[in-house]
């Protein structure tokens, strides 16, 4: 990388960070490819967010790590190069890289920031928070040893592991609450600049989160969520789409097709 382009790719970073202001949200629709990502600027969004899950679906994988890492960051860096907003990409648990390696790996791909999750999908189930908080802490010191202000988006996985299990029926994330806050805070103790409690919709159980986090916070815009004014009152700093308009996209595809048919 370039002086020029280094410098850029900071500059990047730090707007990202900058856009991150509880009670006004950045708001990131999801993208898979280039063409979307263009999409996604074209329509005056500051930022271009990835779905791990659209981009493996587009590079016929499954989500959850079923892609190659090395594609996965190859389509990243072909996003980053098409658009000239920063991109934040869904680095899924980190495809089993080392810190350092993970870190030079985003920062060749262009990207401003990444999201990286708790799952462990080696092993099934989620990472201790203590050993992830430590991996963390590796991450933002590789970055800060390759004097690269990485965006750290840390997914928290105890909601949407409920309701994979089948356990998340009305009513039932305010139980959940302690564990997602006591990950958010260790992880933001460890360096990261947003935790992102993915799933995590029911307002009073999102309330009591809010309250407990002290740091910025992610939201997915599911359906039954809070609206956006709701969210940004509550402090939310910054709101995603992740797989919902990529499977929004392939459904009117999909209608289209059988209209062809007759």
């Amino acid at each position: 990388m370039s002086p020029s382009q280094t410098t850029d790719l900071e500059s990047q970073c730090e707007l990202l960070r900058s856009l991150h202001r509880p009670g006004d949200p950045l708001l990131l629709p999801n993208a898979w490819d280039v063409m979307t990502a263009r999409a996604v600027v074209a329509a005056g969004f500051p930022v271009v967010a990835t779905t791990s899950g659209g981009v493996a679906a587009a590079l016929g994988y499954e989500d959850h790590e079923g892609a190659p890492g090395e594609e996965m960051l190859a389509a990243a860096a072909r996003i980053a190069r098409g658009v000239d907003v920063p991109v934040t990409v869904d680095a899924e648990a980190g495809y089993g890289m080392e810190p350092a390696e993970l870190v030079a790996a985003l920062r060749t791909a262009g990207v401003a920031g990444c999201n990286l999750e708790d799952s462990d999908y080696s092993a099934g189930g989620m990472r201790e928070p203590e050993q992830q908080a430590e991996w963390f802490r590796a991450v933002r010191e590789a970055a800060e040893a390759d004097g690269y202000p990485l965006v750290i988006n840390a997914r928290i996985d105890v909601f949407l592991g409920a309701f994979l299990a089948g356990n998340a029926g009305p009513g039932t994330q305010a139980e959940l609450v302690p564990d997602a806050v006591r990950r958010a805070n260790a992880y933001l103790e460890a360096g990261v600049d947003c935790v992102y409690p993915i799933t995590l919709w029911e307002a009073d159980a999102l309330s009591a989160f809010m309250s407990e986090v002290g740091g910025p916070v992610n939201v997915v815009a599911l359906p039954p969520a809070p609206s956006l004014a709701e969210l940004a009152e509550l402090g939310v700093a910054r709101v995603s789409w992740g797989i919902l308009l990529y499977r929004a996209a392939l459904a009117h595809f999909e209608e289209q097709l059988a209209q062809l048919r007759g």
